[in-house]
């Protein structure tokens, strides 16, 4: 009988604190988010999550696969692709976050075999626990061909033979599609909604960030380069305005309000919209608050 409580004794001792510090660890575990763009301030798209996520100690990486040398109407594309490397390298430093642009040129990205190697290079070098990335549906192919690549690196990242000189990923991350308003083949389905009303100051800061795509070609390319304001400061506030008079988050009202409460999810203003691409680690009911610990 000694020797039975004398063996439980130690198991208590040697065991239990193990698994109580294993839990603890697991808790607290440092998540790893790698947002994936076609062109440098798409990205931005998710900002504050990022900087949700930025700011709690998580690691986000930002990303856009072209250097965006195609987007603007007089700057030459050498010349183009320096700034734009620049001004998302602010923007990620706006939110404390690394933002990074590829070398592939932009409105020629294809989905090769080389540039879905990048993909996981960079899926697994950044040792992903959420990827997130445009549905492979949009007006521009460079945005179809960036959902098209993440899609096809999705099951890749874990495969060793494949890229075997970046180790492989044990546990396929959580591949999860920014929202967008394109119904065919299929609209966007929310599967979470993240509230970004006390962050959007810092959303809009990323993109004022982007001064040749927001102040200049963009308007450009809507006729509407004359509207914009000549000084920086003037420009912030009329972008500010700009995002003041919209609100993005009516048609998932319904799933804020599932995430929130009634009192606060029905008068959200901004908010940041995923959906489950259905590769990798699903997202469910029970991982819901690790991966968004916000909630």
């Amino acid at each position: 009988m000694k020797g039975i409580t004398l063996f439980l004794q130690i198991f208590l001792l040697l065991f239990i604190p193990l698994s109580v510090k294993g839990q603890q660890t697991d808790s607290g575990k440092k998540l790893h988010i790698i947002i994936i763009g076609a062109h440098p301030d798409d990205p931005d798209k998710v900002g504050g999550t990022a900087y949700k996520w930025a700011r709690l100690g998580h690691d986000v990486l930002m990303v856009s696969l072209t250097n965006g040398d195609a987007g603007h109407q007089s700057i030459p594309p050498d010349k183009l692709a320096a700034i734009r490397r620049e001004e998302a390298r602010k923007a990620g430093q706006v939110i404390g976050v690394k933002y990074i642009t590829l070398d592939n040129h932009d409105g020629q990205l294809m989905p090769t075999y080389e540039n879905r190697l990048q993909v996981i290079r960079l899926i697994r070098e950044h040792k992903a626990d959420v990827v997130i990335f445009p549905r492979p549906y949009d007006y521009h192919p460079d945005h179809r061909y960036t959902g098209t690549l993440v899609l096809d690196a999705a099951y890749m990242v874990t495969v060793p033979r494949i890229l075997p000189e970046v180790p492989h990923l044990d546990k396929n991350p959580m591949f999860l599609f920014m929202s967008d308003g394109f119904i065919h083949p299929e609209p966007f389905k929310a599967d979470v909604c993240v509230d970004i009303d006390d962050v959007i100051e810092k959303k809009i800061d990323m993109y004022h960030q982007h001064t040749s795509q927001v102040y200049e070609w963009l308007p450009y390319n809507r006729g509407a380069l004359a509207e914009v304001p000549a000084g920086e400061r003037e420009r912030r506030e009329w972008l500010g305005r700009t995002w003041s008079t919209r609100s993005d988050a009516e048609p998932f009202r319904d799933k804020l309000i599932e995430l929130y409460g009634k009192a606060k999810g029905s008068k959200t203003k901004y908010c940041e919209a995923f959906q489950d691409s259905g590769y990798g680690t699903p997202l469910t009911s029970e991982n819901l608050k690790y991966y968004f610990p916000f909630y």
